[in-house]
């Protein structure tokens, strides 16, 4: 690789490891246009194999490409005062208003402070039979020998699910509404993400997008504001988080804003059921590729449930079924980039940058790293004998981010995801329809761009 001289915005601090991380050579341009124009899963994935860890790009930005788990630890954890999110996670806000999401320093810190008893294992632990009841429902209505859009119906499923724990079950008209402008709202998010998000006017500007954004947030701000005010008319105190929200006090007995819980509830409703629909999408496609891993999965429902209802006290023994989902998030995640933009002057990885510096870091990219798993590319769930996650280096896995801001909802999602696994094998199996394709549209998650149409097989 050619040697390349330090700009005015990095340069080195002794001991380095060169005068700045590592850049592509002019010569490579092409190469580089070349593999992103395959799409950015491909260029970011060429990016470390081609030139290592620690990357900046050729763009006239301060951008830098990292997949080396210790420089990731240093800026999601040990540093992670030093950052904010960056210009794309910011202009989320523009959907999500100041939920813990996007919100930041001590009002961020604040609001996860309130928010954190919501996510104790007692309350989790009441949301169980709501998840299993909600699969029995989804999949009543289907048929064995049907091909099914897996992901449309694995959508539906979560947003059942998260409409229920975040707001009971009497609203489902308004959360179904709620849930679809979301996702019409996340499509058009989705247009506009990377480089081209950097240059969005704010949002006062009447651009069409900014137009679209507001509009949407106007219908999703009244449905919700309306089941805010409707439950402390009738009945405040229930055991949903939209009540736990409610309910939640500071040490001086302060308590969130119609608007604190308006962003919140949204954020949750958000996060709560795309990431997880998304991670039983590819846990299905994985399931329905691979049928002697499948089988070991409705053999472990079968033994562990014994043809019963699957319930929270079981979950410690689906230990083949979280296997199979952890594995789904490695190679797949439904969160597959996070970035950090820089406060001020810092140093990473042995380098010194400037305010503004932006990081992206993709799990996508490090869970596929040979030097951390073998054979990265297979599915194989067996990887996760012995407690893998606790024996890898901190942020060789991480998809549900990591450090203060790792996702508040994890054991939840993990719950829900064993739970409706283990639930839908009792039932039925999957295999590859004649029309089964994957292609991947990285948006604000990672989905799959047309669907994912699978065949259902009565179970044995």
């Amino acid at each position: 690789m050619e040697a390349t001289s330090s700009t005015g915005t990095v340069r080195a601090l002794p001991p380095a490891r060169g005068d700045r991380p590592a850049r592509p050579p002019w010569r490579d341009f092409w190469l580089v246009r070349r593999n992103f124009d395959r799409g950015i899963l491909t260029g970011l994935q060429f990016i470390h194999h081609a030139y290592g860890p620690f990357v900046q790009t050729r763009l006239p930005l301060q951008l830098y490409f990292v997949s080396e788990p210790a420089i990731i630890d240093e800026i999601l954890v040990k540093k992670a005062d030093s950052f904010r999110k960056d210009r794309t996670s910011r202009l989320l806000g523009r959907v999500v208003g100041k939920g813990l999401l996007v919100n930041e320093g001590e009002p961020w810190r604040r609001q996860r402070r309130l928010m954190q008893p919501a996510f104790h294992q007692r309350h989790l632990q009441s949301y169980a039979d709501l998840m299993v009841d909600a699969v029995d429902r989804a999949a009543g209505g289907w048929r064995a020998g049907e091909v099914r859009n897996v992901h449309e119906d694995m959508m539906r499923l979560t947003m059942t699910i998260v409409a229920g724990a975040l707001f009971g079950t009497d609203v489902a008209g308004s959360a179904t509404r709620i849930g679809q402008a979301i996702s019409s709202l996340m499509e058009e998010f989705g247009r506009i993400l990377g480089l081209a998000a950097r240059f969005q006017p704010p949002a006062w500007v009447p651009t069409r997008v900014n137009r679209r954004f507001r509009a949407a947030a106007r219908q999703i701000d009244g449905l919700i504001q309306t089941i805010i005010a409707e439950r402390k008319r009738t009945s405040p105190h229930r055991e949903d988080l939209l009540s736990l929200l409610m309910d939640a006090r500071d040490e001086d007995g302060a308590g969130m804003s119609d608007t604190q819980i308006r962003d919140e509830a949204m954020t949750l409703f958000l996060a709560g059921h795309e990431t997880t629909a998304l991670a039983l999408t590819y846990a299905l496609y994985l399931l329905a590729q691979h049928p002697a891993q499948q089988a070991r999965v409705a053999d472990e429902a079968a033994r562990v449930l014994g043809g019963r209802r699957a319930t929270f006290d079981d979950l410690a023994a689906l230990t083949q079924t979280e296997w199979v989902v952890l594995e789904a998030m490695r190679l797949y995640p439904p969160a597959w980039v996070l970035a950090r933009q820089a406060l001020g002057e810092v140093e990473v990885g042995g380098f010194r940058f400037g305010r503004g510096a932006e990081f992206v870091m993709s799990p996508w990219v490090v869970h596929r790293t040979a030097k951390l798993f073998a054979d990265p590319d297979r599915f194989e769930p067996e990887r996760w004998r012995d407690d893998l996650q606790r024996r890898l280096p901190r942020f060789a896995y991480f998809p549900f981010g990591g450090g203060p801001r790792v996702c508040i909802g994890n054991r939840f999602a993990m719950m829900e995801a064993k739970l409706a696994l283990a639930t839908l094998l009792q039932r039925f199996r999957v295999a590859p329809a004649p029309d089964t394709r994957l292609a991947l549209a990285p948006s604000v998650t990672l989905r799959p761009r047309d669907g994912l149409r699978l065949r259902l097989v009565a179970a044995a």
